[in-house]
C-alpha cells in the first residue's frame, strides 16, 4: 500500500500539541498500555472495527501503538497495520516498542507522522481504520471522519472509540472528576483558547464524530462502557 509524504519528524514549525504530547510519550505510553480498564477498551475497538485476516488497517491518532496488538490478533501475519500521529514522540516509542518485540510480531506495518485530517495514506487497498481518543481533539472531527469513509471506500470499515461525560444518571456525579482529567490531560493553553471547558468541547466533538459515522456507515453498532465514560461505534462505509 502506498504511502503519502507524511510530515517530516522535525517538521517546523513545532505545534504546542505535538511537543506536548512528545515530551510525555513515555509516560503516556505506560498509561495507554498499563492504564485501569484500556485493555478492555482497546480489545472493545478491535472487536467492533472487526477486520477480516489480511486485512490493511490505519489507525488515526495511535499514539505509542498502544491498539496494534488487538489489531494485529484479528489482521494476522498477512495483514497490514498503519500508524498515524502527528507527535514524533510517540511514534519513537511506538517504533522502540516494535523493535522490543522483533518487528510487530503479527502483522507487517508502519508508524507514519501526518494529520488526521489529511491521512498520508493513499485510498488504495486500504479496508479499515480507526481511531481511539483522537475525535475529540479535532476542530471538525465529522469532517475527519467523512474524510476516513473516502479512503476504505464502500465496504470498507470505521469504528471509533472515545471518551466523554457520562448521560448515565447514577454515574453523572463523577463529571465533575472526568471534566479534571480532561482539563490535565490537554496541552498547555488549551483551556484559555476554548470558550467553554476542554470537557464540554470534546463531548461536542465526540458526538459530532459519533454521528458522523451514523451517517456514512450502514449495520453500525454502538456501544457504551466504564459507566457511559466510554464510547465506542462501528460501522460499513455505505
Amino acid at each position: 500500500m502506498p504511502l503519502r509524504p507524511g510530515l517530516p519528524e522535525s517538521a517546523a514549525p513545532q505545534l504546542s500539541a505535538p511537543e506536548f504530547y512528545t515530551r510525555l510519550a513515555h509516560a503516556y505510553d505506560a498509561l495507554a498500555r498499563r492504564g485501569p480498564f484500556v485493555a478492555t477498551l482497546r480489545r472493545a475497538l478491535a472487536d467492533a472495527l472487526d477486520p477480516g485476516p489480511g486485512a490493511t488497517v490505519v489507525e488515526f491518532g495511535c499514539g505509542t501503538g498502544a491498539n496494534r496488538p488487538y489489531l494485529a490478533e484479528r489482521i494476522g501475519s498477512d495483514g497490514t497495520y498503519v500508524g498515524v500521529d502527528f507527535a514524533p514522540g510517540v511514534l519513537r516509542v511506538a517504533r522502540e516498542r516494535d523493535r522490543e518485540l522483533g518487528g510487530s510480531g503479527d502483522s507487517r506495518g508502519a508508524y507514519v507522522r501526518g494529520d488526521a485530517t489529511r491521512p498520508p495514506v493513499c485510498d488504495d487497498g486500504v479496508d479499515a481504520c480507526c481511531g481511539a481518543f483522537v475525535v475529540g481533539m479535532l476542530p471538525d472531527p465529522a469532517a475527519a471522519v467523512r474524510e476516513w469513509a473516502e479512503l476504505v471506500g464502500s465496504g470498507g470499515r470505521i469504528a471509533l472509540l472515545d471518551l466523554a461525560r457520562t448521560t448515565r444518571s447514577g454515574w453523572r456525579a463523577l463529571n465533575p472528576a472526568f471534566r479534571l482529567f480532561v482539563r490535565a490531560g490537554s496541552p498547555p493553553g488549551t483551556a484559555r483558547s476554548l470558550e467553554r471547558s476542554p470537557a464540554t468541547v470534546q463531548d461536542e466533538r465526540v458526538v459530532a464524530a459519533h454521528r458522523a459515522l451514523r451517517e456514512v456507515c450502514v449495520d453500525v453498532e454502538y456501544r457504551t462502557l466504564l459507566c457511559g465514560f466510554a464510547r465506542v461505534s462501528a460501522g460499513t462505509v455505505r
